[in-house]
C-alpha cells in the first residue's frame, strides 16, 4: 500500500488573485506524486472564507455559525481542485471523518475542506491523518515555515528548522481562535499531532517546496514531539 500524505492547501491558492493554471497545475502537481504516495488534500478557506466572515459578523452571526460559513467556503475550493484533477481525484469532498476514511480506502486523490466548527483546517487536517494512519502531515501555508514572531511584521523574526511541540504551544497561545482567524497551527492541531505521534511539517505552499517535502527532503519547519 502507497504511503498516505496529508496536504493542507493554504486558501490563497484557491483565491480570486490567482488565475485558474495555478490549480490545473497543483493538479498536474498531485497527479504525478500520487505515483509515490496517495495525497489527501485539505483546502482552506483563505481570503474569500474571510470575506463571508467578516460580512455575516457584522450581521451579528455567532461564531459557530461563522465557522459553518468558512467550511462551506472550504469545501467550495476543495471541489474546485477536485475538478481540475478529473477522474484522479474522489469525486465530492468528504463531509465527515468517517467518509473521509471511506474515500481515502479508495486509493484515489481526496480533496476535503473544514469538517467541525470550532476546528481550523490545520485541526482537521491532523484529525484526518491520525484517522487515515498517514506517514506524514504536510502544512503548506503562506509562509516558508515557523518563526518566533510574525515575518510579515517583524523582518528580523528567526525561523525554526525544527520546534519542539511544547515551544510551538506556548507561541500559540498568543493566537486569535475565532473564525477566520487561524494560521500556521492551532491547539487542536497539536494535540492530535502529539497525541498519535504525527510526523508534521510547516512548509510554504509552493509545489517545488511540497515536492522537496514529500520526497524527504528537509524544508520548512519540523515539529519535533
Amino acid at each position: 500500500m502507497k504511503k498516505r500524505i496529508v496536504l493542507k492547501l493554504s486558501g490563497r491558492i484557491f483565491g480570486m488573485d490567482n488565475n485558474e493554471k495555478l490549480l490545473k497545475d497543483y493538479a498536474t502537481f498531485l497527479v504525478k506524486i500520487s505515483k509515490v504516495c496517495q495525497p489527501i488534500v485539505v483546502a482552506g478557506g483563505g481570503k474569500i472564507a474571510r470575506h463571508y466572515i467578516s460580512h455575516a459578523r457584522s450581521s451579528g452571526a455567532d461564531e459557530s455559525t461563522l465557522d459553518e460559513l468558512g467550511i462551506e467556503v472550504s469545501r467550495l475550493n476543495a471541489k474546485l481542485l477536485i475538478y481540475a484533477l478529473g477522474g484522479k481525484a474522489y469525486p465530492h469532498p468528504p463531509t465527515t471523518l468517517a467518509e473521509t476514511r471511506h474515500a481515502v480506502d479508495s486509493g484515489l486523490i481526496v480533496v476535503t475542506g473544514g469538517l467541525h466548527p470550532g476546528q481550523s483546517t490545520n485541526g482537521t487536517a491532523a484529525l484526518i491523518a491520525e484517522k487515515v494512519h498517514a506517514s506524514e502531515f504536510l502544512n503548506a501555508t503562506d509562509v516558508d515555515g515557523i518563526y518566533d514572531s510574525d515575518p510579515n511584521k517583524n523582518p528580523r523574526a528567526k525561523k525554526f528548522k525544527k520546534i519542539e511541540l511544547k515551544a510551538l504551544r506556548s507561541l500559540l497561545v498568543k493566537e486569535d481562535s475565532v473564525a477566520g482567524g487561524y494560521d500556521l497551527m492551532d491547539i487542536v492541531a497539536l494535540k492530535v499531532i502529539e497525541r498519535s505521534k504525527i510526523k508534521t511539517r510547516v512548509i510554504k505552499a509552493e509545489i517545488p517546496t511540497i515536492e522537496k517535502a514529500i520526497r524527504g527532503q528537509a524544508v520548512g519547519t519540523e515539529i519535533a514531539l
